[in-house]
Order: C-alpha cells, then sequence, then structure tokens
C-alpha cells in the first residue's frame, strides 16, 4: 500500500519570521497581515444577496478600523466579544477583528433562542456582540450590540496601538452543541488555531488560485478552520453560502468560481444520490456503461495517479456544479466508503478527514495521492496519537497530543480534568485503531456504546452508516433498548425519517411507507453480523433534532423515544 510523506505548506514563514512575528508560529492577526502582504489584491471574501468582496488589503484595513472602534468603545484585550449571525464576509470581518483587538471571540450559533443567548452571554462574561439585526432585537442584556450588516463596515477609531499579542493567547472560546448543565466553552489559544491551520496543509496543497465554498455555519469549528483560516493562510477566497438549499448551493458554486468544497456527509450523500438516480433513468445499460467507465478511471486513478474522470465524466460533474471542483472535503461524520469511491471515480479528489472542537479541530485527513477509503485520514506532523485499553480487535479510547489541544473548558475545570491529562494528552471520547502509519479507523463514540448479549459492543454510527445510501431515509437514530428487563438483555433500535419523496410515491399511505422502511432495514441486516442487526424499527414522521452541522442531536432522540 503506498504512503507519501508530508508537505512543509508553512516553510515560506521563514522570510517573515523576526520581522512579521517571532517564535515558531505567527498569532492569528500576524498570520492575516503576513498573508495580505504576499497577495494584497487577491480575493479574500465574496458573497451574494447582496453581492459584496473584499480584496486582502480592502479587508485587513476593514479589520484594523473595526478593531480601533472597539477600543474606543472601551474594551481591553482579553474581553470577550461574541459574533452571531448567518454566514457572511461581515460575520469573518468581525471575528478577525475582535482578535485584532486583543480581545476573545465567542462564535455564538445563529439558532439559539434568546434564552440560550441570555446564557452563554452570561456565562462566557461577553461584554459586546456583533449579531443579525433581528437577533440583537432579543436580547435583553446591557451589553455593547453591533449590528453585522447596519455598523460594522461603518465602525472606526482613533489611531492606536494594538495591545501585543502571544501565541499563548486566547484567541476564541467555542462552546460546544447540544450543552447542558455547566456549558463547555472549548479554550483555543492563537498557536492553536495557527498550527492546525498549516499542519492540516501538510496533507493538502492549496493554492492562491482557490476559492473555498463556506455553507456550513461560521461559529462552527470545522467550517471557520477547514474554509475561512486554511484560506486565509495561504491568500485564496472564501465565498459565503447562506442557505442550505441544493439549487443556491449549485448557483454559488457556478458563480463564486469555486475550486474547493467543504461539507457534512449528509450532504455528499444526497449529491451522488441525486446524480446516480438521474443517470439510472437513461435506462438500464446507459447506467451499467456509466457505471463501468467510473470503475476503470478509479482503477486508473489508483494504479497510475492520473485522473482521467474530469475528462470523462464533465458532463456529470456539470449537473452538480462541480466542473471547477477540484478537492472535496468530508468532515463532521463518517462517510460511506461508497460514496468516497464514487466521487473519486468522477474526477473530483476526495478527502476525508476528522477532528473533534478541542483540537481545533482537524487532527487527521487522507492524503489525495495515498488515501485509504476505511480511514478517516492520517495523522498531522507533530501530532502524537496513542489507542488506550484496546480490546482484542485493537479497538480502544483514541488519545491525542500536539500544539492543537485545547488549554481546556472555560469555568469547568471538572470537565476539563476528564478529558485532558496533566501531560496534555485529550481523550477523545471516540474509539478506534491506528495502523502502522498513522492512519485512523473510527469505530464510534465510547459514551454511544450498545453491549449486546454475549458482551459484543455495538457502536451506533456503525449501524447508521449503511443507511446513508437510501435516499428513502432522511434521517436515521440508533440506541440500544432493553429488550428483556428480567436478564437485561439489550439490542439495537432504529428510530427512521422517510423522507419527502417515499411517503409521496406511497401516496402517504403509512402502511407503504413503513413496508418499504422494513424491508430496507432487512437488507442491511442481512448484510450484517447478527449481533449488529436491528430488533426494533420505529417509522417517525418528525425530523428529529439536529446541530448546525447536521448530525442527529441522539440524546435528544433517547430522551423523546428511549422509554416507549
Amino acid at each position: 500500500m503506498k504512503n507519501v510523506g508530508y508537505r512543509n505548506a508553512w516553510a515560506f514563514l521563514d522570510e517573515f519570521r523576526g520581522r512579521e512575528f517571532e517564535g515558531k508560529w505567527p498569532t492569528v492577526p500576524e498570520m492575516f497581515h503576513i498573508t495580505a502582504l504576499r497577495y494584497p489584491d487577491n480575493l479574500c471574501f465574496h458573497a451574494f444577496d447582496p453581492e459584496v468582496r473584499f480584496t486582502y488589503k480592502e479587508a485587513e484595513a476593514v479589520i484594523e478600523r473595526v478593531a480601533r472602534a472597539l477600543i474606543a468603545d472601551g474594551f481591553r484585550k482579553g474581553d470577550k466579544i461574541a459574533v452571531s449571525g448567518r454566514n457572511s464576509a461581515e460575520w469573518a470581518l468581525a471575528y478577525f477583528s475582535i482578535i485584532k483587538m486583543g480581545g476573545v471571540v465567542v462564535p455564538l450559533d445563529v439558532s439559539f433562542k434568546d434564552s440560550e443567548m441570555e446564557k452563554f452571554i452570561s456565562f462566557g462574561d461577553v461584554k459586546g456582540i456583533f449579531a443579525d439585526r433581528d437577533k440583537l432585537n432579543g436580547i435583553k442584556s446591557g451589553i455593547k450590540k453591533y449590528s453585522l450588516s447596519e455598523d460594522l463596515l461603518k465602525m472606526d477609531g482613533p489611531t492606536v496601538a494594538f495591545p501585543s499579542i502571544s501565541s499563548e493567547d486566547i484567541a476564541a472560546i467555542l462552546f460546544t452543541s447540544g450543552t447542558t448543565g455547566i456549558p463547555k466553552g472549548v479554550m483555543l489559544t492563537n498557536e492553536n488555531l495557527v498550527s492546525d491551520c498549516f499542519l492540516t496543509q501538510s496533507t493538502i496543497e492549496f493554492r492562491p488560485t482557490d476559492v473555498i465554498y463556506a455553507i456550513l455555519p461560521l461559529h462552527h469549528a470545522y467550517t471557520m478552520m477547514a474554509v475561512v483560516y486554511i484560506s486565509i493562510s495561504f491568500g485564496g477566497a472564501v465565498v459565503f453560502g447562506k442557505k442550505l438549499a441544493m439549487s443556491h448551493i449549485f448557483r454559488e458554486l457556478k458563480e463564486g468560481g469555486v475550486t474547493v468544497f467543504m461539507a457534512v456527509p449528509m450532504l455528499y450523500n444526497k449529491m451522488i444520490a441525486a446524480l446516480m438516480n438521474g443517470v439510472r433513468k437513461k435506462g438500464a445499460v446507459v447506467y451499467g456503461i456509466i457505471r463501468a467507465m467510473m470503475k476503470f478511471s478509479g482503477a486508473v486513478k489508483a494504479v497510475t495517479g492520473k485522473n482521467i474522470g474530469k475528462k470523462l465524466f464533465g458532463f456529470l460533474l456539470k449537473k452538480l456544479s462541480f466542473e471547477n471542483i477540484r478537492i472535496c472535503i468530508s468532515g463532521g461524520g463518517p462517510l460511506p466508503a461508497s460514496t468516497f469511491r464514487m466521487f473519486n471515480e468522477l474526477g473530483v479528489d476526495f478527502v476525508q478527514g476528522y477532528g473533534l472542537t478541542e483540537a481545533s479541530p482537524i487532527t487527521h485527513l487522507n492524503p489525495i495521492a495515498a488515501f485509504r477509503v476505511e480511514s478517516v485520514g492520517r495523522k498531522f506532523p507533530e501530532e502524537e496519537v496513542k489507542i488506550v485499553d484496546p480490546d482484542s480487535d485493537g479497538n480502544g479510547l483514541i488519545y491525542i497530543k500536539g500544539p492543537m489541544v485545547m488549554q481546556g473548558y472555560y469555568k469547568n475545570p471538572e470537565a476539563t480534568k476528564e478529558v485532558l491529562t496533566d501531560d496534555g494528552w485529550l481523550n477523545t471520547g471516540d474509539v478506534g485503531h491506528q495502523d502502522e502509519d498513522g492512519y485512523l479507523y473510527l469505530t464510534g463514540r465510547k459514551k454511544n456504546v450498545i453491549v449486546t448479549e454475549g458482551g459484543k459492543n455495538v457502536f451506533p454510527e456503525e449501524v447508521e452508516d449503511p443507511f446513508q445510501l437510501y435516499g428513502e431515509i432522511e434521517q436515521i437514530c440508533v440506541f440500544g433498548y432493553i429488550a428483556d428487563k428480567a436478564l437485561r438483555r439489550e439490542e439495537i433500535r432504529a428510530i427512521l425519517v422517510p423522507s419527502k419523496e417515499l411517503i409521496d410515491s406511497c401516496g402517504g399511505d403509512k402502511t407503504a411507507v413503513e413496508k418499504r422502511i422494513n424491508e430496507i432495514v432487512d437488507t442491511v441486516n442481512r448484510g450484517t453480523l447478527s449481533h449488529k442487526r436491528i430488533t426494533r424499527v420505529d417509522v417517525v414522521y418528525e425530523a428529529l433534532p439536529m446541530t448546525s452541522t447536521k448530525k442527529v442531536k441522539r440524546g435528544d432522540v433517547i430522551e423523546k423515544y428511549g422509554d416507549k
């Protein structure tokens, strides 16, 4: 099995060290400034509805003006300032302005209710907030408020010396989704964020001509790092998408000239399913020919490294507005191997990754030239990974150590101690194993494990994974239930939400819908080991609660359906 070395994507920093920054890594503002020096006229931020464009030189000028205005308004180094709103260039400009003036940025989910927003503002000691006007109207706290669309670009202040910022200073506090009880605010330093940004590029080559699309929420660490931070580090452009609707996505990919697309598995699954369903409608013969050509393309790429898929399947890629896309990045959850393979066969270099907010968040990526389909990727340079308490298959708790690992949870030492050792090892809470080349293979989340009869451990994620390929199923959530109270025997239950297309095709007949859902479950069950088979199926017709990155909130589903 072939392997490839790491790229030193940060070698260029040597010419700026001692002049623009000191130490190993620049701070966040220093990184932005270095790129503005290298590529002042490159497009930095681009958004639609209304259309706005900023070059690096223009973006840095806005950031400095807003930072001066914040200092003039009384903010000082270390003050927490929140940003909450729909994806926009102004959102990103506010984010970097806060760090520039020495503040700590606190990104908050725009979908939070007013009461939730107040809770995080209070717990996070937030003294100011940038948000959309409608969100500001609901905030009753006596903090300073700035409208992203109405105020930000007008802000300015007198010339002032900006505070000195070090790599060890906290740059951002990110609250993890689904927080109950004491909130978990992940504290990330300038070094955490900048090192992760560059180490990520040890595996993927980005270019100053690249345009990356930001469609997932910016408050999430995955989007902020994989799109905004990485783009800024090499002089690329960010196109901000506002609606997670396929028609909008296709239009913005084309109009924005996007070359790098980052999304979650659900979106890729929907795209490839829609594309292949369109091919199927051309008839069995055409479908068979296309699939044979795809397999040939994949084989050529695997053996020779040559990508012939783009030329062979340009007509198909245009249907997804993917004709200019050279890299797709998937993260935030498990991706079916078949989806990974098909995009690669079509000529799109497909990269799967792994990480968590507590690690800034990216820790592993699959190299384009040496990907391993079943793996979530290879560890980065300067990163250590160990598997603790492995079972007979080598699967155990995954621990990570490196410059990207957080400083701890804000005002929550008890939670910090649970996941962070004194010598800097982070317990990810995930279970898996790694091979001799540093590639990681996930099994699931430790807290979600189901212990079936005979002591077999089953992870819901591995049971759910095959269902991603069935378009008739909109959502699935798997968890354990007590099948025999006397024996305390735990078995596997699935809550499934049918797609609108399936409901419509059945004329709204729930009996027919549920018959088809059960047929799918039976098909999946036959193809898996006996201890991983679903024994109880519940079809529901209301959407399951999801995070902003489109993960089902398993705890909320269990709370609602688990005792029935």
